[in-house]
């Protein structure tokens, strides 16, 4: 089925505008209208599930790992983010949450051990040079 429409110029008619002629296809959609159906508009709903956010903690475990890994705690937690990564994209999100939950918990300790140590290497210099003067 062609659906161009043809234009038609005879030379006498110059000055007038062009005559175009109407297919036949083009008639009967003109002539008929609109389609119309009795029954209304239905509607289709589509339920996307939203993925729950699962925040596996890799940056936290890997700044961790990187300036206080206090007894590899910190290596551990990157260990467990990355598994906490991977169960999230084949869609595993119990398993997810449970290895971001152990991730978090290593991270915390490993910052509190990393607090701790700092501050102790700070202040016991401190107070054996306090002692000798």
């Amino acid at each position: 089925m062609n659906h161009t429409v043809q234009t038609f110029f005879t030379p006498a008619s110059a000055h007038r505008p062009p005559n175009y002629q109407i297919l036949k296809e083009e008639h009967e959609v003109a002539a008929l209208g609109a389609p119309r159906n009795p029954a209304p508009p239905t509607s289709t709903v589509i339920h996307i599930q939203s993925e729950a956010s699962v925040p596996d903690h890799v940056v936290w475990s890997l700044f961790n790992t990187l300036f206080m890994n206090s007894c590899c705690l910190g290596f551990i937690a990157f260990a467990y983010s990355v598994k906490s990564r991977d169960r999230k994209m084949v869609g595993d999100l119990t398993g997810a949450q449970a290895y971001a939950s152990t991730a978090k918990c290593l991270n915390i300790w490993a910052l509190i051990l990393g607090i701790i140590t700092t501050i102790l290497l700070i202040v016991t210099p401190i107070l054996i040079l306090q002692a000798y003067t």
